[in-house]
């Protein structure tokens, strides 16, 4: 039996998914969080926070055309990218949209010769947790006091060699 993502590819930003990416991501803030104004800052405008300053964005996008899945690299400088905004679909969590998304950031990181990937997420958050763990994300203490996020109480590394 075919995966249910078997049809699902992994494409890149184009201004006709800006209103999937903000709808993907507000459904899981919204369910587990509070939508934050930076939150909707950034997903109103992902071409001014994210890809005009060197960030990539990703979308899942199954057989049908429709977008199911998106996550982003946001550049901090010096080859410094955080991992953020990702989301998938309610109704096709667990079916492995998530591991692709995250797949094609790890290439896109390695693509613009990062030197060091970084996210923030929440304890609540467990199924991503486990993701970015298995994908060599390690838990380290946050480097600086505070988040630009309320919500987040996790900070990881990507240290594929670990």
């Amino acid at each position: 039996m075919d995966q249910p993502h078997a049809d699902t590819r992994i494409v890149d930003y184009a201004p006709q998914w800006r209103g999937d990416f903000a709808r993907l991501n507000l459904e899981w803030l919204e369910r587990w969080f509070i939508v934050e104004p930076i939150d909707r800052e950034v997903l109103g405008d992902p071409e001014s926070h994210i890809l005009s300053g060197g960030g990539h964005v990703l979308f899942a996008i199954d057989g049908q055309g429709r977008a199911v899945g998106t996550v982003a690299l946001k550049h901090e400088g010096d080859g410094v990218f955080e991992l953020t905004k990702m989301a998938v679909d309610p109704a096709v969590r667990g079916a492995g949209i998530g591991r692709l998304l995250m797949l094609g950031a790890l290439q896109a990181f390695r693509a613009r010769n990062g030197r060091e990937l970084f996210l923030e997420s929440s304890s609540k958050l467990g199924p991503a947790l486990a993701l970015y763990e298995s994908v060599g994300f390690r838990h380290h203490p946050a480097p600086r006091p505070g988040s630009h996020y309320a919500r987040a109480d996790v900070y990881m590394v990507w240290e594929p060699e670990a």
